[in-house]
């Protein structure tokens, strides 16, 4: 049996900001569709399981996994839902991804 791996992408400060900025539902659909397991998409088999709840998004792979492809994956769902200009994603340990809001720092008129 082979080892499985977990990567999870923390959606809780979107979420927490406004509930319907991300519907973690949608995200775990769109992943599921475009993750891509012997170079096919959507050919997750038994070999990975995506599921959610209302912060966050995991990833249960029983197979090597690619964590970048997740946030290439993630980066383009922000970018198709128009939310990239506002979110970006942070690697928080080496099996978490986060998304994060952009510091916007207002600067002084003097």
């Amino acid at each position: 049996m082979a080892k499985r791996t977990t990567f999870v992408i923390d959606c809780s400060d979107p979420v927490e900001e406004d509930e319907h900025l991300i519907d973690t539902g949608m995200f775990a659909s769109y992943l599921g569709e475009r993750i891509k397991v012997d170079n096919k998409r959507g050919n997750l088999g038994d070999n990975v399981k995506i599921s959610n709840d209302k912060t966050s998004v995991s990833v249960n792979a029983a197979m090597p996994f690619s964590k970048r492809q997740l946030k290439y994956l993630a980066k383009k769902f922000l970018k198709k839902e128009g939310l990239r200009d506002f979110l970006h994603v942070l690697a928080t340990n080496p099996s978490t991804y986060k998304l994060a809001f952009f510091q916007v720092q207002e600067k002084d008129d003097e």
